[in-house]
């Protein structure tokens, strides 16, 4: 089981990020119904990967919902859905949960798992706690959530839906790798004016 340890800049030291990526999911009916039913053991954020173009842009989201989280901002009910918010351009948190978040249909899910002291829990998690119950409760093959395996989950037609891209003809350079930056940055700045 591939589970990364992210240590984010700018946000207090008691915040660690832990990422996974699953590939080919089986049971994301079951893993969406979890968070429909608020078991507190399913608290992740379950992000469907088909709407994430690299590393960067879920980074991003993390650090906004980690910051909210820290400042006392949140506007979900926690980091976790507040970071699937986060991925959105617009302030319609349903919309966000629907187009960002695990649905039943989902078939690669990116999962973060922010842990941090809280009153109930001084001692979060620990990462091999966190690794076991994915192992367990995620039917998918886990592979290294890196920009390349990312980037293959995306499904550019939705991302370009969802952010508003279509139309926009200098997107389409026949130079790949400047066609994704390009995007990526379109989407980074459409996720950090969110609500302005």
């Amino acid at each position: 089981m591939e589970l990364e340890v992210i240590k984010l800049e700018h946000v207090p030291d008691s915040y660690t990020v832990h990422l996974a990526l699953f590939r080919d999911v089986k049971n994301a009916a079951f893993l969406h119904q979890q968070l429909l039913a608020r078991n507190s053991d399913f608290e992740y954020a379950f992000v469907d990967a088909s709407v994430v173009v690299s590393r960067m842009q879920l980074l991003a989201a993390v650090f906004k919902a980690t910051n909210a989280a820290a400042n006392g901002a949140l506007q979900t009910p926690n980091i976790h859905s507040e970071t699937v918010a986060s991925l959105s351009p617009s302030n319609n948190i349903a919309d966000a949960y629907r187009r960002f978040g695990i649905s039943p249909t989902t078939k690669d899910l990116l999962v973060v798992k922010i842990t941090f002291p809280t009153e109930a829990r001084p001692q979060p998690a620990p990462t091999e706690s966190i690794a076991k119950h994915l192992q367990e409760n995620v039917e998918g093959i886990s592979v290294p959530a890196s920009d390349d395996n990312i980037a293959a989950c995306a499904d550019m037609a939705k991302v370009r839906k969802y952010y508003k891209l279509n139309g926009i003809n200098w997107l389409n350079t026949p130079d790949q790798a400047e066609g994704k930056k390009q995007i990526e940055g379109l989407i980074l700045g459409s996720m950090a004016l969110r609500g302005v």
